[in-house]
């Protein structure tokens, strides 16, 4: 008999919660009865409902990080791997867009938590933009990707290009939202005309 995972139980019950009503309407009584289990097991693995809320949110960093691995061909060519990544990351954030939604929440909120829980946050993010910046570091290699911008600051701006792809044009015409689309515009800029 395999045994329980208790705490993936709990936060995916949470996730559910979160993602339907609002953090308030969502009480700790809700969440056990929803994963099954006592509310004591709750505390045993989460401080509050705040940190069970935290710790999902920043799950979304660690599972976008296995996607890239699993799904990003390691020994491909850069323009190949950037597509790749091009495609996985917003098609993460559009079947998770509860998810993503929260870790937007929680993004913002960053700002005022104290510097703890700032740091925690802000690892798992790092985590993140480092799998993007090897993938950009191929691309230095091969001569492809301008050396003069540190690889983690490009993949910041990717990733931010791919947030707002998901977030902000999540109902555009498919033409804006195509794959390939951001490559031209990260690779490129907006200048007239795609060039290679």
């Amino acid at each position: 008999m395999m045994r329980r995972d208790r705490r993936q139980e709990i936060m995916q019950a949470a996730e559910g919660l979160f993602t339907s009503r609002r953090y308030h309407e969502v009480t700790t009584d809700d969440i056990a009865q929803a994963a099954r289990v006592g509310k004591g097991t709750i505390y045993r693995y989460f401080a509050d409902k705040d940190d069970l809320f935290f710790q999902v949110a920043m799950s979304g960093f660690d599972e976008l990080c296995e996607l890239l691995r699993e799904r990003v061909p390691e020994n491909g060519r850069f323009a190949e791997q950037l597509l790749s990544a091009c495609a996985e990351i917003p098609r993460f954030f559009e079947r998770r867009s509860q998810l993503f939604r929260m870790m937007q929440v929680e993004e913002m909120r960053m700002h005022w938590c104290d510097s703890a829980l700032r740091a925690r946050w802000m690892e798992h993010r790092k985590n993140l933009v480092a799998a993007v910046a090897e993938i950009l570091r191929k691309g230095v290699e091969e001569g492809a990707v301008r050396d003069d911008i540190p690889c983690v600051a490009l993949a910041s701006f990717l990733l931010g290009m791919l947030r707002t792809r998901a977030r902000d044009l999540a109902d555009a015409p498919e033409e804006l939202r195509r794959d390939q689309l951001i490559v031209d515009l990260f690779r490129n800029g907006a200048r007239q005309g795609k060039t290679e």
